[in-house]
């Protein structure tokens, strides 16, 4: 059952919230967000959206146990690649890559005991959540922190319940031209380069 219960001004003011203390780039990146609710990553194919979402895995990482849920691409060549690439081998402890796991499948995992702390799901379009669903799945692990990905129609994420994530989310990452341009509430703000040489061809390309 819910607790509807009013809270005072007081305890706002002194409540503590794990967070998630970043450095570097990371840090210019997504500020000092909460290491819990829901983040969304959105993207064109093609855009450097896979090497960012797996880097930023990395970097969480670094903080506790990674379940990378990929309902989309699965165990294949193609992230084999792509974890080769980001040096996964490095947070190999932390991290874990489940094969087109049904999200009821998924749940019955996360409420083990010392269950992963940080979860990507690949993609919010094939995981075919529901808005209710996505509620539902934030409310039960408020412990835990979701990283949707997402493709994108234009500059943005495609479809009602992928545009639905975004709006609850504290931080929404767009990618583009291999740079990822961060919104978040908790400071941060400076865009990501993900590719140093692909984004400077693409960039110029634009000029």
């Amino acid at each position: 059952m819910a607790n509807n219960r009013a809270v005072t001004v007081d305890e706002i003011e002194n409540k503590k919230y794990k967070d998630l203390v970043l450095e570097g780039d990371w840090l210019k990146l997504l500020g000092e967000p909460e290491s819990s609710g829901s983040w969304i990553v959105w993207g064109q194919s093609g855009s450097g959206k896979s090497r960012f979402t797996m880097m930023l895995a990395k970097c969480l990482a670094g903080h506790g146990k990674v379940l990378w849920n990929d309902l989309e691409e699965g165990v294949r060549k193609s992230m084999q690649k792509t974890i080769r690439e980001c040096k996964m081998i490095d947070v190999k402890q932390n991290f874990l890559l489940l094969n087109k796991e049904p999200i009821e499948d998924l749940k019955v995992r996360l409420r083990k005991r010392k269950s992963a702390k940080f979860i990507f799901i690949n993609s919010v379009q094939h995981s075919k959540l529901t808005k209710v669903q996505f509620i539902d799945l934030i409310n039960e692990f408020p412990n835990k922190l979701f990283i949707f990905i997402s493709h994108a129609e234009g500059k943005e994420p495609k479809g009602t319940v992928a545009d639905f994530v975004r709006y609850d989310s504290d931080i929404k990452i767009r990618v583009e031209g291999y740079k990822a341009f961060p919104i978040s509430r908790l400071g941060g703000g400076e865009p990501y380069v993900i590719w140093p040489e692909e984004a400077a061809k693409y960039w110029l390309d634009l000029e």
